[in-house]
């Protein structure tokens, strides 16, 4: 019997079940997923301590805020979190033209190359070592590094410069800004979640999971860079470039990894926005024997919501059935059906339980894995 047990709602709150059951019983499960999956909304704090009690098994998407150093029964995986960016006021009376806004930019980021904040990467170029297609773009990276963090800097003082942070991490990482009102600012330090950059191009419809290129880095700084380009033809080579990858528009792999390469070049020849790091996402789970889970399989990007979870983790007490439940910060806002979409962080989590795609990403690059399907060549009989 299958069975999927998704409770939904705050935690000391009365929860709204859905509840679904097929089939008879078997004598053997051909694999290890749960006969019931539960999924709560819950704050960090309680779901630190349920995790340590063993209330649940695992706590998706946030930070599990815990009133202590985390018992050797709880383990954590780590997956990009967040790009951490300057943003320029396109009406700043500083930028006079595109060399002033870069001179602008640079200042602030040898102060930022010098910090050593939690779980903060300066890393100062969109594509970070949790892409699959990274090491295709290394020697840019590195050159970008070398010229943010060592480079020599235009003489231009922070002094008189109105910067705005947005975000705890801004604060900490530039301790001397303030909040400035709408318009009067120059430079703005924020981060920008990962998830919330995808979700506008992600698709989870009928099955399918896409576009192709949802994990590819060339596609990740399209979507973070390409809005903020100034000049027509700058913004007209952009989007010439992106629409041949998107399409396929290339003899061979070669030329695909040139155009990609033509596109990165494009979207950091401007100032308007420049990525200076990265965060990392930290979830946690129960681990203990035997309350705990194993073989806990996750996304360099997205964690524990995604499919490669729900696919692989094993519970220690029922390896081949039992019980898994699930925690979540986000209260469920988006329509559930295959049609409108399962689009929020809750939404998505019960999808991957639910449906059945015939391809997911594959969890540490961005290629894709077969889901019950498998390329077997025949071997001639002798």
């Amino acid at each position: 019997m299958k069975k999927f047990f998704v409770g939904l709602g705050l935690l000391g709150t009365l929860a709204v079940f859905t509840a679904t059951y097929s089939g008879h019983e078997i004598p053997i499960y051909p694999s290890y997923y749960p006969q019931e999956i539960r999924i709560e909304s819950i704050d960090p704090a309680s779901a630190g301590r349920l995790l340590e009690q063993a209330k649940i098994h695992a706590y998706v998407g946030d930070e599990t805020v815990f009133a202590h150093a985390p018992p050797k029964t709880i383990s954590h995986v780590e997956s990009l979190g967040t790009y951490v960016v300057l943003t320029l006021n396109p009406v700043s009376p500083l930028l006079v033209d595109e060399a002033s806004g870069c001179s602008l930019i640079q200042t602030v980021a040898r102060t930022l190359a010098t910090e050593r904040e939690h779980r903060f990467f300066f890393h100062p170029y969109p594509i970070t070592p949790f892409h699959g297609d990274y090491l295709h773009y290394f020697d840019l990276a590195e050159a970008a590094n070398k010229h943010y963090s060592t480079g020599e800097v235009a003489s231009m003082s922070l002094k008189g410069v109105k910067l705005r942070v947005e975000g705890d991490l801004a604060k900490r990482l530039l301790p001397r800004a303030g909040h400035q009102p709408p318009s009067e600012w120059d430079v703005t330090l924020e981060q920008i979640d990962v998830g919330n950059l995808i979700a506008p191009s992600n698709i989870d419809l009928n099955g399918w999971l896409g576009p192709p290129a949802l994990k590819q880095g060339w596609f990740h700084s399209y979507l973070l860079l390409a809005p903020l380009l100034s000049g027509d033809s700058v913004k007209q080579s952009a989007e010439s470039t992106f629409q041949r990858l998107r399409t396929g528009e290339y003899r061979d792999a070669t030329e695909r990894l040139n155009l990609q390469r033509q596109l990165l070049t494009t979207l950091t020849s401007q100032c308007r926005r420049v990525v200076m790091g990265y965060t990392l996402r930290r979830e946690y789970y129960n681990s203990e024997y035997t309350a705990g889970i194993e073989n806990v399989a996750y996304d360099s990007q997205s964690g524990l919501n995604s499919p490669i979870f729900l696919r692989t983790v094993k519970l220690k007490d029922l390896p081949w059935n039992g019980w898994l439940r699930l925690g979540i910060k986000q209260r469920p806002v988006a329509a559930w059906n295959p049609f409108g979409g399962f689009s929020d962080e809750t939404g998505r989590l019960i999808w991957f339980a639910l449906g059945d795609p015939a391809l997911f990403p594959e969890p540490y690059n961005a290629s894709w894995l077969l889901n019950r399907m498998g390329d077997v060549k025949s071997t001639p009989v002798r």
